[in-house]
């Protein structure tokens, strides 16, 4: 009897569900297929369909797709969706974001950039977190960044945006703690990664996708509230916090 249900607990953690939003390409997409390794149920959402299909582990079972844009209305009722067809949730992975340099102030590229970073993100997490409050809990991580610790001149909505990601989970986690639900909450901050978003622009300290996505899936996996990735832009941020407010607008970083 022991062994039976030693054996029914391993089966239990070997299906623990998954779903990554903005899986695609870059960390997202790295993400799902290191879920799937690890023998998680996953399943993966994106605008583009096309990309999600292509995702595969030898040995693995597909991941579940689905095409969600996070900017439409009706993406939080598709999410909830997704969740029943995957047979629930219990990490939510949120790495669908967008930025730009936007030194001109491009209108259509700031209010893109708020509608995917904020908009998009508050429907997201909070239909995770809604769904997770009345099913026993849950793990919610999201990708954010070192951009939101202070207001950078080359990437204002973005910058504001990433900001607004840290203190929009840090809300949720002590709303969570406050209801005495079992929602956990990672916020991963990396710095520069060499994905798409970046790519064929020379940044300083830009990791590979390997070298983030393996901090980030050690923060998941032993429940971290906050990690900056990696140990160089932990002392980068913790430099940028001590710098005065009037030094720092005068900072050439717009250039």
């Amino acid at each position: 009897m022991l062994v039976f249900l030693m054996a029914i607990v391993y089966f239990c953690r070997m299906k623990r569900k998954a779903i990554v939003m903005g899986a695609s390409s870059g960390l997202g997409r790295e993400v799902a297929i290191r879920l799937l390794r690890d023998g998680w149920t996953v399943a993966v959402a994106a605008r583009r369909m096309d990309a999600l299909r292509t995702i595969q582990v030898h040995g693995k079972s597909a991941p579940i797709a689905a095409c969600i844009d996070v900017t439409n209305e009706n993406a939080a009722s598709e999410l909830r969706s997704l969740i029943e067809k995957t047979g629930g949730v219990d990490l939510y992975f949120h790495v669908s974001g967008v930025g730009k340099k936007n030194t001109q102030l491009d209108p259509a590229i700031e209010l893109n950039t708020v509608q995917t970073n904020a908009v998009g993100f508050t429907r997201m997490v909070g239909e995770a977190f809604r769904w997770m409050a009345s099913h026993d809990g849950g793990h919610i991580a999201v990708i954010s960044s070192v951009a939101g610790t202070r207001g950078l001149g080359p990437a204002p909505s973005y910058s504001a945006t990433k900001a607004f990601q840290n203190n929009y989970i840090q809300a949720l986690e002590q709303l969570s703690y406050a209801r005495k639900l079992n929602v956990r909450f990672t916020d991963i901050r990396p710095g520069f990664v060499d994905t798409d978003l970046i790519r064929g622009t020379h940044y300083p300290m830009t990791m590979t996708i390997d070298e983030a996505a393996d901090e980030m899936m050690a923060a998941v996996s032993h429940g971290m509230h906050v990690r900056v990735i990696d140990w160089k832009w932990r002392i980068a941020v913790g430099t940028w916090r001590l710098i005065p407010r009037f030094i720092w607008r005068r900072l050439q970083l717009a250039k």
